[in-house]
């Protein structure tokens, strides 16, 4: 889980915040440019920001995953790190991150976590997954005048992976494609497993 867990399985968010905040400043300190809490708890920006304002480092960026969903496209990642939540016969833990992160349905929450975190001091808002949710970038992007991220996640990269392995799709066509929609979207900041690969490729088109 993204936060400390209870033993009654209440995700604790204050005491999170707290340590979300040691995180940041110990980042900072090791030459972190952005800090980006992927935890999704009610306050951290502003508890980050002050945080590094008071360790020195005011130039230090915060990333604030704004609108991180609770997705079923995260699968490939979680199974790779083996990172989903571990059910303890003696620990009451959460099957589910559906307590923090937000309803796949609920369109108005993000708007509303975006403008929260903003106002907290956040430099650039993000938006996970970015395929499934184009129109939260739109609505964002639309919303605020900071740099909007998308992440494309694992879940996304596995499929396009897949069926280009199986002959079904041609890879770097439906991959620019892709990308080209989330940037269309309105997304100034792309996150995705192909980034690599998609640089060699716009290099080439460019040559």
């Amino acid at each position: 889980h993204d936060g400390i867990v209870r033993s009654d399985g209440v995700i604790l968010n204050d005491e999170t915040i707290a340590y979300l905040c040691k995180q940041a400043v110990s980042q900072a300190e090791a030459g972190a440019d952005y800090v980006s809490p992927s935890d999704m708890m009610d306050g951290r920006v502003g508890a980050i920001r002050d945080a590094l304002d008071e360790a020195g480092f005011t130039n230090v960026g915060i990333m604030a995953y704004s609108a991180k969903y609770a997705s079923a496209f995260y699968g490939p990642f979680r199974e790779a790190l083996d990172s989903n939540p571990v059910i303890a016969d003696d620990w009451k833990v959460p099957k589910g991150k559906e307590t923090y992160q937000q309803d796949p349905a609920n369109y108005k929450e993000a708007l509303l976590e975006a403008a929260l975190d903003e106002e907290e001091g956040a430099d650039i808002l993000m938006v996970k997954p970015a395929m499934p949710y184009l129109d939260i970038i739109k609505g964002l992007n639309e919303q605020s005048n900071l740099p909007i991220a998308a992440y494309h996640v694992s879940g996304e990269y596995a499929m396009l992976k897949a069926a280009a392995q199986n002959g079904w799709l041609d890879e770097k066509a439906v991959v620019l494609e892709a990308l080209m929609s989330i940037r269309r979207s309105g997304a100034t900041v792309i996150l995705t497993y192909y980034a690599k690969q998609a640089a060699r490729w716009l290099q080439e088109d460019a040559a």
